[in-house]
This record gives structure tokens, C-alpha cells and sequence, in this order.
């Protein structure tokens, strides 16, 4: 899997660590004035990885949602929500390298994607108390696996 800085919108980015609430972590894309529906001419995926473990408080949740917006600081009232990955039960801890998430990014269909391209962090009931992720958009994902030898068999 290879990495375009130019489409990373965390690098070991440290969560907010605020009470219940959505907020914006990481860097934007500037997908420019008229911006295209991502993903049609070459498929894009987004992964989520942790980079330092993740705990929060007793019943703490998190989540996190591909957002676009008309102004580069999205507001999580009013962009443009593209897709959001499921909820993650931080209150359990998520240990350093954990993917998250690592799925297509959708076409635009009812929601065109706006100016600038950015993550938002969904936390849950209580407040994440530590941790950071990367978050980027690449070509391929990396899926290698191991599976037993059935030589012999």
C-alpha cells in the first residue's frame, strides 16, 4: 500500500479528547471549485489505522465519518457526511497498529462531495482519554495473510 501525502488527512494525529461530540482531526483535501465524484475513474480507499492505543473513559464509543464541506474547517452541523465507519468500543482500549477501517470510498450518488475533504471523529457517551491514527485515502489496500501449508495433506 502506498501512502500520497497529498491524500493523508492524519499522520499519528492525536484524537480529541472532549466530551461527547463530533469533531475535525487531521488535515483536509482540496478536491477544487468544481469538485469530481472520487472513486469513478480509479477506486479509492479509506483506512483508518491506529497508531497509539485508544482507551477513553468507562462506556466510551468512537467512530469516524468521511465528511466533505464548502469551507476547509468542516463544520460536523452542516457537511456533507459520505460515509462513517462503524462504532468502536474504545472504553475496551484499541491497541497501536489496529485497522479500523479499510473500505471503498462511495460514489457521490445524493451526496456530491463539496470543496474539502476531511475526517471527523464521532465520540460516544464518554470522552476518548488518549490515542492517535492515520487516516489517508490510497489505490490499493494491503491484504496479505498467511495461511497454513497444505502440503501433505
Amino acid at each position: 500500500m502506498i501512502v500520497d501525502k497529498f491524500n493523508q488527512f492524519c499522520d499519528a494525529v492525536a484524537l480529541n479528547t472532549g466530551a461527547a461530540a463530533s469533531y475535525l482531526i487531521g488535515d483536509q483535501i482540496d478536491l477544487g471549485t468544481v469538485p469530481a465524484d472520487l472513486g469513478h475513474a480509479d477506486q479509492l480507499y479509506l483506512v483508518i489505522k491506529v497508531t497509539t492505543a485508544i482507551t477513553a473513559a468507562a462506556t466510551g464509543t468512537l467512530s469516524f465519518t468521511l465528511a466533505s464541506d464548502a469551507a476547509a474547517a468542516l463544520t460536523p452541523a452542516s457537511a456533507s457526511k459520505h460515509l462513517t465507519t462503524p462504532v468502536f468500543d474504545a472504553a475496551a482500549g484499541i491497541a497501536a497498529n489496529t485497522i479500523l477501517y479499510a473500505g471503498k470510498l462511495p460514489f457521490a450518488g445524493n451526496v456530491p462531495y463539496e470543496r474539502y475533504l476531511g475526517i471527523l471523529q464521532n465520540t460516544g457517551v464518554a470522552a476518548i482519554t488518549a490515542g492517535a491514527v492515520d487516516a489517508f485515502l490510497c489505490k490499493d489496500l494491503a491484504a496479505w495473510k498467511a495461511y497454513p501449508n497444505a502440503a501433505g495433506a
